[in-house]
This record gives C-alpha cells, structure tokens and sequence, in this order.
C-alpha cells in the first residue's frame, strides 16, 4: 500500500461518518489546516453543541474533549491520542483538591476550565481566560473565593480585581517557563516589537506585557493592532493561526528558560503535540478512543459551566 494522503483521507472519512474535527490553536499547522473549527477549548466545545455532527474529533488534550462530552453527551467524542493530558489539569487532583476545600467552608470555587471533569463537579462556576475577570467580579466582594487550578492566572485575577482568592498551588508548564529577563534581551534586539501574554504566564512576564489576554484575545490583538511586529508568551501554535491572518506581520515567541538555561522547545506543549495526522486519521478511522464519563460526573460537571454561561450572558461576553 502506498503513502496514505491523510488530508484526503479524513476529509472522506469526516464525510462519510458526518464528524466534525475540532483542533486548539496548540495543535500543529497541519492539524488546524484540515480541521473544521479552530479556536480556544470552551469556544470549540460549545461550536461542537450547535452542529449535527454525530461524532466529535477533538485535536487537543483530555480535559477539552470531556469538556465537549459534557456540553453534547448525546454525541460520540474521540480523541487522538488518550495520553494527551494537560499538566495544569493534573495539578489538582480531584481527591486532593476535595480535601484542600474542606479546609475553607463556606468558600465559592471558581475553577478555569482547564481542569479535568472531576474538578468542574467540585466546582461552583467555571471560568475562561476571556471571561474569569467578570466571573469573579460577579461574585460579592465579601465572599471567600478558593479559585483553582491556575495560580498564575488568579494572581493576575487578584492584581487586577483587588481581590484576594485563595489559589490552588498549580501551573502550566509552557507558561510558566517564559522568562522575563529573556524576553527583555529579545526586545533590545527588537525595540519595535509589542509583547502580548496570556494570563497563565507568571508575574514577572506579565509586568512588561503591552496585552495580556486569552488565546483568541492575542489573535484578535495582533490582527487589529498597527504594529508590524509581536513577541508572543503563549504556546507556540497559535502563530500559524497569526501568520495566516497577518502575512505582513512578524512573529517571535517569547524566549523560555529551563534550569536557568535558554530552551528552544520549552514553548511547545508536550501533550498538545501528541496527536498526529496519522493518529487523526486513525481516531477517526476506529472512531476511538472514546471519551465515555459516568452520567452523575456529565450532570455535575456541567451545573458550573451553566452557571458561567448564565453570568457571561449577563455582562453580554
């Protein structure tokens, strides 16, 4: 048998089983190019809702593709590659965080979608880089928040709400290895350049951003600004997507340390790598692995990210 064109073969494959391909802007250039939807983990869920689709390939990791599970329980949702995890997702363990909110009745957790489903059950309201600053202004200032599982992201929360939540001890791998001092020596090489950040990078990154926003938030940033010229702290994928929708414009990712050293590959999620065209091809081939979660873990999980649905509908975000 010859060299398989994998793009043809799914796109008769998508065809003849009526899928749908959702991909995260961390995935590879070829991956985007031959899905249906590209975009952040809860905007392609919620995509994923509307269509007719009988079946759901989710090109990203674990905790995105339960997440559509969870929004369209009725439908199949695969995944290329079950070992496609999320390094934030597995900092907060169900059982442990369990335990850790415990320690504070009475406290309303706010939880970043990014986490696995078992969190969202222990979870008040669900957030999202691009709304998690009006959820937890929605939310009385005289309440005790614990919000999880991002300690990046709710610092920089608190630093702009003048709140003072009570943050889960977690990270993102990727963002949290973009450094500061590094991305000050790119910008003496590029003065003109504009430093644009999402929110999961740390303080120090944060504090000499000119934009800070979710993924979508710096794809928008960078197509609308003037400026000719961006360094880039997020995973490295979305600038396919930036590069398409700006041919004029130049890109850098922001510099990444590793145990004090410069590190090239540093900005490439591991997990978000895993799946391949091949296993593309394949999930949607054998129509698994299979995202199969119990129906009490599908009816909890999803009362929190209503809720923030209810509240985004509110504030019309």
């Amino acid at each position: 048998m010859g060299k398989i064109d994998f793009v043809e073969e799914i796109k008769k494959l998508k065809a003849e089983k009526n899928a749908v391909i959702l991909a995260h802007y961390y995935q590879t250039a070829d991956i985007q190019d031959v899905a249906d939807y590209i975009g952040d983990s809860l905007g392609l869920s919620q995509q994923a809702a509307k269509t007719d689709a009988d079946i759901i390939v989710f090109a990203g990791v674990r905790f995105m593709a339960e997440t559509a599970k969870i929004l369209s329980p009725k439908k199949k949702v695969v995944l290329p590659d079950m070992n496609a995890g999320c390094s934030l997702e597995e900092s907060a363990p169900a059982d442990k965080f369990q335990a850790f909110k415990d320690l504070h009745p009475g406290a309303v957790v706010i939880s970043y979608v990014n986490c696995s489903a078992e969190l969202k059950t222990l979870t008040d309201i669900v957030c999202t880089s691009t709304n998690a600053i009006k959820i937890v202004e929605s939310v009385p200032k005289d309440q005790q928040i614990i919000f999880a599982p991002d300690k990046n992201l709710g610092g920089y929360i608190n630093r702009v709400t003048g709140r003072n939540m009570i943050l889960w001890d977690g990270a993102c791998m990727v963002h949290e290895t973009f450094s500061a001092n590094l991305i000050k020596d790119l910008r003496k090489k590029h003065p003109k350049a504009i430093l644009i950040a999402h929110p999961e990078s740390e303080e120090s990154v944060l504090e000499g951003a000119d934009y800070i926003g979710s993924t979508t938030g710096l794809l928008k940033y960078s197509i609308n600004n003037p400026a000719k010229e961006f360094i880039v702290a997020t995973e490295s994928g979305i600038l396919h997507q930036m590069r398409k929708a700006s041919p004029d414009k130049i890109f850098h990712i922001a510099p990444t340390a590793k145990n004090g050293h410069a590190c090239q590959a540093c900005s490439d999620c591991p997990h978000m790598k895993l799946n391949t065209m091949e296993k593309l091809y394949n999930c949607l081939k054998n129509e698994s692995p299979e995202i199969i979660l119990p129906d009490y873990i599908l009816k909890a999980a999803k009362k929190p990210i209503d809720r923030m649905l209810e509240i985004s509908a509110r504030f019309g975000l």
